[in-house]
């Protein structure tokens, strides 16, 4: 069993027994520094609130401490999916299929991918970059996908009875939470201490 395997195994029942959903395990860094990534949603919402956040941060650091299963010190770091949020299953593909995302592929000529998601199928997904024609994508060849900040996607988003924005809206005022494909979305983050 991965180390991946080993996290996922430990972390996704807490989640699950939170009502949430895992999004995303993420152990970045080298040996001195490393950082245990924990993404989850509440199902109804497609986000964390913050009470639930720093909920599952504890209870996670009580599971880990104890089963261990990083070698070197790390910091543990759990947060929502935020609006541009990463795809990791299949789901999401099909949940999210007319929105823009950024798509970073593990080999092959073209490295990297922009488009609206099309029809997903078991192993693969439709991809219909801007001006040109659609290409499909091996699921199994995706290294990470992210969902592009506009203003559909925040109208899909938005809590029920909150004013949308029209085609003219400045997603200026949305810098802070805009980040490159692949890096993950940190709001409502909880960052415990370093464990080792």
């Amino acid at each position: 069993m991965t180390v991946h395997e080993t996290l996922t195994a430990l972390i996704e029942p807490v989640v699950a027994d939170m009502g949430l959903a895992l999004v995303r395990v993420q152990l970045k860094g080298g040996k001195g520094s490393q950082t245990l990534q924990v993404m989850a949603e509440d199902p109804a919402t497609g986000q964390l609130v913050i009470e639930k956040c720093a909920e599952l941060s504890r209870r996670l650091s009580d599971v880990l401490d104890e089963a261990d299963p990083i070698e070197a010190e790390y910091a543990l770091e759990v947060s929502s999916p935020g609006i541009d949020r990463p795809l990791t299953r299949h789901t999401d593909w099909v949940k999210w299929a007319g929105h823009d995302v950024r798509i970073k592929l593990r080999e092959g000529a073209r490295k990297n991918l922009h488009g609206k998601i099309g029809e997903t199928t078991a192993d693969a997904v439709v991809i219909e970059p801007p001006g040109g024609a659609s290409v499909t994508v091996p699921l199994a060849s995706i290294d990470g996908a992210k969902l592009v900040l506009t203003n559909r996607l925040i109208n899909a988003t938005r809590p029920a009875g909150m004013a949308g924005f029209d085609g003219e809206a400045d997603l200026g005022q949305f810098d802070d939470i805009i980040e490159d494909a692949g890096e993950p979305a940190n709001d409502n983050s909880d960052e415990d201490e370093d464990h080792g």
